[in-house]
This record gives C-alpha cells, sequence and structure tokens, in this order.
C-alpha cells in the first residue's frame, strides 16, 4: 500500500510540472505584450514633452524678440506714436451730435444773419431800439454747429507720473465764413474748443478759465442758457491743482468802453500781466460748493488799472430726484468773463484815464427728474454793470452802454434711450440801455442729440 502511494504521488507532482512548463509560454507571451504597451506609452508621453518644451523655448525667443524690438521704438527719436502705444498708453475718445432748431421773436428788430445769437442765446445780441421800433415776424433758424468730438490719451510712467494729452473740436466758433452757406452747403469750419496736456498736478493748454465753474450749469437745450449770470472763458493757462485748491496764470485780454461814443473795443490787446485765479472747492453727497477769485491788470497803450472778482456757485442735491444749481459773480474789470462779454472790462473817458468797471451777475436754477428717462430744468439769470455817470466825457452817447439783462429759461429733456436726448425749451431774455430803452427776445428752441 506505501508503495501505491509513493507511485501516485510521483505522478501528481509530474504532471502539474508538465503544466507548468506548458503555461509558461503563454505568460511570457502576456507579459511581452504588456511591456510593449507600457513601452508605446512611455514613447508617447516623451514626444508630448518634447513638443512642450519646444514651444516654451520658442516662446521665449519670441519674447526676448519682441522686448528687443519694442527697445529699438522707445530710443528712435523720430517715431513719435510707436513710443505712445508701446508705453501702455490709453487712447479714448467721445463726443455728440448736436441738432438744434428754433424760432426767434425779437422785439426791435432781427439779430443779424450769420450772428452768434442766431445760433444760440447771447444776450449782448437782443436789438434795442427806439420809439416804434419793429421786429417783425419770428424766424427760424437749424444747424448742426455745436455737434463735438474728442480725443484724449492717458499714460503712467514706471515711477507713477501720470500724464494725459486731450483735444476738443466742434463746428462753431468762426473762421467758416468762405466755406458755405445756407444756399446749398452749409458748410462750418472744425475749430478747436479745448487742447491741452496735464501731468501729475499741473496742466497746460487751452481749457476752462480756472475761474469758472462749469459744473454748476444747469442743464439747458440752448448752448448755454443762464448766459448773461455765467461766468464763461476757454483760454491758454498754466494750472496747478492740488487737493481743493487750484492756481492758475491765463491768458490776458482788455475789452474797453468809450465813454463818449459808447463803441466797444475788443482789440485790447496790450497786457503784460496775466491774469491770476484761485480756487477752492469742496464736494460730497449733498453736490458741490466752490468760491474762486480773479486778478487781472487792465491795460489800453499806456493806460492801466486793475480788475478784481470774486465768483461763488455750487450744486445742491435735495434728494435723489431734484437739485438747485447756483452762481454768484462780483466785482471790478469782470466784463470779459461775464455772460460772453456783456458788459467791457473798463471804460475811456474824455480824459484818456482807464476805469475798470463793476459789474455782477448770476444764476439759479432747479433740476427735477419725473423718470430716469424724463427731467425738466426751470433757471433764471442776470447781470448788471456800474455805468459811472461821473466820469469826463459823459454825455449823450453813454447812455447806449448796456446797463443790465436777464433771462428765464424752462425746458424738458426726454431720452427714450441711452445716449439719445430730445429736449424742447423756452426762453425770454431782455436787454436794457442806460437811456431805459429796451429789447426783447422770446425763443423756443428744439435740439436732437446723441452722444458716443
Amino acid at each position: 500500500m506505501q508503495g501505491k502511494k509513493n507511485g501516485a504521488g510521483k505522478l501528481a507532482r509530474t504532471a502539474l510540472a508538465m503544466a507548468m512548463m506548458a503555461a509558461l509560454p503563454q505568460l511570457a507571451m502576456a507579459q511581452s505584450a504588456r511591456e510593449a504597451e507600457l513601452e508605446q506609452r512611455v514613447a508617447e508621453l516623451e514626444r508630448l514633452v518634447s513638443e512642450l518644451v519646444g514651444k516654451q523655448q520658442a516662446a521665449a525667443e519670441k519674447t526676448e524678440q519682441t522686448a528687443a524690438e519694442l527697445d529699438k521704438i522707445k530710443s528712435a527719436p523720430k517715431a513719435q506714436s510707436a513710443p505712445i502705444l508701446a508705453s501702455g498708453a490709453n487712447f479714448s475718445y467721445g463726443g455728440f451730435i448736436k441738432v438744434d432748431a428754433m424760432v426767434t421773436d425779437t422785439s426791435d428788430g432781427r439779430i443779424a444773419e450769420g450772428s452768434a445769437g442766431r445760433m444760440f442765446y447771447v444776450p449782448s445780441t437782443i436789438p434795442v431800439g427806439g420809439p416804434g421800433a419793429d421786429g417783425g415776424d419770428s424766424y427760424t433758424d437749424m444747424h448742426a454747429q455745436f455737434s463735438r468730438i474728442w480725443f484724449a490719451a492717458d499714460a503712467t510712467t514706471e515711477n507713477g507720473n501720470k500724464f494725459r494729452g486731450y483735444i476738443e473740436a466742434d463746428l462753431f466758433g468762426g473762421g467758416s465764413a468762405n466755406l458755405g452757406n445756407e444756399v446749398s452747403t452749409n458748410t462750418h469750419a472744425l475749430t478747436v474748443r479745448q487742447a491741452f496736456v496735464t501731468w501729475n498736478k499741473w496742466m497746460a493748454g487751452q481749457a476752462w478759465s480756472n475761474f469758472q465753474d462749469v459744473a454748476a450749469l444747469p442743464e439747458a437745450v440752448d448752448f448755454v442758457g443762464p448766459t448773461e449770470g455765467t461766468i464763461f472763458v476757454r483760454q491758454a493757462q498754466v494750472r496747478y491743482t492740488n487737493g481743493p485748491w487750484s492756481f492758475s496764470l491765463e491768458n490776458p485780454h482788455t475789452t474797453y468802453d468809450n465813454v463818449a461814443t459808447a463803441a466797444r473795443n475788443t482789440a485790447g490787446g496790450d497786457n503784460v500781466l496775466p491774469d491770476f485765479t484761485a480756487r477752492w472747492m469742496t464736494k460730497g453727497d449733498w453736490g458741490h460748493f466752490t468760491v474762486a477769485g480773479l486778478l487781472r491788470q487792465l491795460k489800453v497803450g499806456d493806460e492801466t488799472d486793475t480788475g478784481a472778482a470774486v465768483s461763488v456757485s455750487g450744486k445742491l442735491m435735495l434728494g435723489a430726484n431734484d437739485d438747485i444749481r447756483y452762481m454768484a459773480s462780483y466785482g471790478s474789470g469782470i466784463g470779459r468773463y461775464l455772460g460772453f462779454g456783456l458788459g467791457a472790462d473798463a471804460m475811456l473817458d474824455a480824459a484818456g484815464d482807464l476805469n475798470a468797471l463793476d459789474g455782477y451777475g448770476g444764476f439759479i436754477g432747479w433740476r427735477h427728474a419725473f423718470s430716469p428717462k424724463l427731467r425738466t430744468n426751470l433757471f433764471y439769470s442776470m447781470a448788471g454793470f456800474d455805468n459811472d455817470r461821473s466820469l469826463p466825457g459823459w454825455g449823450a452817447g453813454s447812455l447806449g452802454l448796456v446797463e443790465k439783462a436777464s433771462s428765464w429759461h424752462a425746458n424738458v429733456i426726454y431720452t427714450p434711450f441711452p445716449r439719445l436726448d430730445i429736449g424742447a425749451e423756452i426762453g425770454v431774455g431782455t436787454r436794457a440801455l442806460e437811456d431805459d430803452r429796451e429789447g426783447d427776445l422770446t425763443r423756443f428752441q428744439t435740439t436732437i442729440k446723441y452722444t458716443f
């Protein structure tokens, strides 16, 4: 029995060994297939890594080449536009298309064709006639001269210095008399409104006078609206601003009336000293308040006098839908700055002496928004001048000097779509002379304005 058991064990071991020997080739083949698959995957990964490394090297070489090209551009003395682009300046532009149509009625004669007073409200152009003067029928004007465009370039250097170049133009301002007329082309020349550069706290160029508060102006369908009482001048200047304070030296120019004839002379270019202005402003959610001062040298030939004036203005919020806007100004030699030169800066008397002319003016306006799309504005404006009757040479001719002017305006402005305004305004103005003669103007004006 023992022998049989031993024989059976040998047979079992022998069968197991033969089975394992038979399975070894199959195991070897399976292992070889997996290894081949793994090797193929490794090769694919190596190829992808090689491509990525190549792309990174190419990008690095391109970056170095671009940097080298930019360095060449920056160092090129004659390439003016490329350095601005390369330095990261931000360019912007904007403006609006404004079409105005107005019907005017004047009591004492018509405003001359081509006059600025036919395009917008200019109180000094209101005709003033004697007894029996008749303005005749109403007359209509349509134009797009106050359409506007502006360009700006802003840049900041590596050291944090901020620069800005700004230029603005419209189609109004003169110089277009020979280009076209209302018979056929209605052509108008492009005229510069503002052109200046700023760097940090400094500004140089043509801009709104530092004596003027543009932010206080009511929203009007007319170009200005409360013209009589508005400080309104654009001119060349150098300005420094630090916090709420700003100071400027501005282009000087003297206008004067001749006492004997009341004739206005606007060619007073004899000034030596620039006009000096100073302004202080504070603002918040409630609106803003500002006070400005003006100091001037008035000069005609060898004759001189000193002018000084002050202006207070601002906007007061009365809630989300209402605000009050106002301005009050007074001074000696203020004429050129007030109401588009409604009065002169000075008077030349019969003795040849130059005398600064006192003047005052202001406006107040109320704005109410019925909805985000519909709003209305109501404002009153006035100005007056103290023509000194004690000056040598005062006579009958002097009675033609402007004594005062005033106007009321009311408008409704609707914005059916963003950036598109449609407005209508009624204005009534009066101009009075020293001899108590007066002339009246009534105007209904509409506008369509698209801002871009």
